[in-house]
């Protein structure tokens, strides 16, 4: 399975965002990660409709959507939506999650089920058939800068075995949370495919993106 990585707009230039999307399309990257937070579901407001709009005109690359919003099944509306974009909906964030992954995917995307750290993996086992991936917290969503919650590891390597079990070798698993260079390694031996890299590894000050990059694809690719 490919590893692709993600990068957290959360936790780029916005006054030079323009050219980071160049440098992006031009270093190939697979995904953008966007977090969208509302202040209910997790404790934090960040990027919103319009930027999402305006993305899809600025970029080709796919976009990753992570919905930290509480009752999504009630807002996928709001959302302007593009063939091959990634969708994440939390299977905490509505009662209805099955309905919401559904929509997901009548809309044309890849629907994605949010797990957060606290969250057991068994709940995936009936919304196999909705999903293309399952996106595991590695740590409490809301900010950046956070340090790894260590089980999560464990955590990614059991779902893996799980889907595998089930018949479900091509459902991806997403990581996000503190994706260090270390991390990223142990995470994607344990059966992670795409990697959300924000201030642990791609973003970290005074480095480009390109030698990050470079550095983080090779620690993913480690067998």
């Amino acid at each position: 399975m490919k590893k692709k990585i993600s990068p957290s707009l959360m936790c780029a230039d916005f006054l030079n965002l323009g050219a980071e999307l160049k440098e992006y399309e031009r270093l190939g990257v697979d995904l953008l990660h966007i977090d969208i937070m509302d202040g209910v579901f997790v404790p934090n407001y960040t990027l919103g409709t319009d930027f999402i709009k305006k993305l899809h005109r600025a970029t080709k690359i796919p976009l990753d959507i992570h919905l930290m919003i509480d009752r999504p099944d009630a807002k996928l509306d709001y959302f302007e939506l593009r063939a091959g974009d990634y969708v994440s909906v939390h299977y905490e964030s509505t009662p209805h999650i099955q309905r919401t992954l559904a929509a997901l995917r009548q809309a044309g995307v890849k629907p994605i089920l949010a797990i957060n750290p606290g969250t057991p993996i068994c709940v995936v086992e009936d919304l196999l058939p909705d999903i293309d991936a399952v996106l595991v917290m590695t740590v409490n969503p809301g900010y950046a800068g956070q340090k790894l919650i260590p089980q999560t590891i464990d955590k990614i390597a059991r779902l893996r075995r799980l889907l595998d079990s089930a018949g479900y070798p091509e459902i991806e698993i997403e990581c996000d949370g503190n994706i260090s260079f270390d991390n990223a390694a142990k995470m994607s031996r344990a059966g992670a495919s795409i990697f959300v890299a924000g201030t642990s590894s791609l973003y970290i000050d005074g480095t480009s993106l390109e030698e990050n990059l470079k550095k983080l694809r090779a620690a993913v690719e480690v067998e």
